[in-house]
């Protein structure tokens, strides 16, 4: 089938997850200085509004149903224990990582666990009321692979 340009739906640039912070200046530390997120830009407004942008690398959008999520709750934390939303990171080494975010304030709710999909992953409460998951890729784990097909990447 060939599709008319005119019918394109229009390509998503970029994936900007927006997360309301009480305490700002503790979710910036926590993001990027902790985690490391680099910082992209930062603006602030009347009623000393402030937002900073912090660089994630890639994007995804995991669309999980209601079994998926319960297993891979089971597989990393051996229980039920995400909500709706959590926000994964992929990292060079989930244990320093996971090491240096519980020193910045982080509650671990799960140590590192190796998955079945030979991953590394930690799962953190963190700043902003994020649940997150810190996951690194082991050795014979091909990167790219969908995460709701046995979330491979976390």
């Amino acid at each position: 089938m060939i599709i008319d340009d005119a019918d394109r739906v229009p390509a998503v640039r970029q994936l900007r997850l927006v997360v309301e912070a009480e305490d700002y200046d503790a979710a910036v530390a926590f993001f990027r200085d902790a985690l490391g997120l680099p910082e992209q830009a930062a603006f602030s407004g009347a009623d000393d509004a402030q937002v900073v942008i912090l660089d994630a690398g890639r994007a995804t959008l995991e669309i999980a149903d209601p079994a998926q999520k319960r297993m891979i709750d089971e597989v990393e934390v051996g229980r039920q224990v995400a909500p709706k939303l959590r926000v994964a990171f992929e990292v060079d080494d989930s244990r320093a990582a996971t090491r240096r975010l519980v020193s910045a304030g982080a509650t671990e709710i799960a140590p590192p666990t190796v998955t079945p999909w030979q991953s590394l992953n930690a799962r953190l409460d963190a700043p902003a009321g994020l649940q997150i998951t810190l996951f690194e890729q082991l050795r014979g784990a091909g990167p790219g692979d969908p995460a709701g097909a046995g979330e491979r990447e976390e």
